[in-house]
């Protein structure tokens, strides 16, 4: 979309206005991550996935990475069982009796997080922002993110 058309919706509907930038942005940056991750055969979620288990010893429940990426288990099982046939993670049980599943980073999945975590792209875009601005841009987002939470968790409500 030309500038001249967003300059025009900001105007007509500063609101609109406000979800085309934040999804431009959102959807910018994760092209660009994509493009950053494409050389290792992973996705921007699996790249999460490996800064987690990495942070969490390299090992974690299902429970604890959907946790973490805020989704339901059977999303992140979707993404473990692509991240297992890539050879990235394994699972393992508790026990030998236990049902409980643990995935655990392999060497590869080390290695390819070693490679990855660096994401110079990100860094890069936001050094735009000063370290202040970049400080109240977080607390701008996160002010927004809760009033959308609690209104999400009121509209689930009512339809209970």
């Amino acid at each position: 979309m030309p500038a001249t058309n967003l300059d025009e919706i900001a105007a007509i509907n500063s609101k609109l206005y406000s979800r085309i930038l934040i999804s431009r942005v959102r959807d910018l940056m994760l092209d660009i991550r994509q493009d950053e991750l494409a050389p290792y055969d992973i996705s921007p979620r699996q790249a999460y996935i490996l800064e987690i288990l990495f942070k969490l010893g390299h090992k974690a429940t299902l429970t604890q990475l959907a946790k973490y990426n805020e989704r339901e288990a059977n999303t992140i099982s979707v993404q473990m069982t692509k991240m297992e046939k890539k050879g990235l993670v394994r699972k393992v049980r508790k026990s030998s009796k236990s049902t409980l599943l643990i995935y655990e980073l392999t060497q590869k999945g080390l290695d390819t997080y070693q490679q990855t975590k660096k994401q110079t792209s990100e860094k890069a875009i936001m050094s735009a922002l000063s370290g202040d601005e970049r400080q109240e841009f977080m607390a701008l987002l996160n002010k927004i993110l809760a009033k959308a939470n609690k209104y999400r968790k009121a509209q689930l409500e009512t339809k209970s």
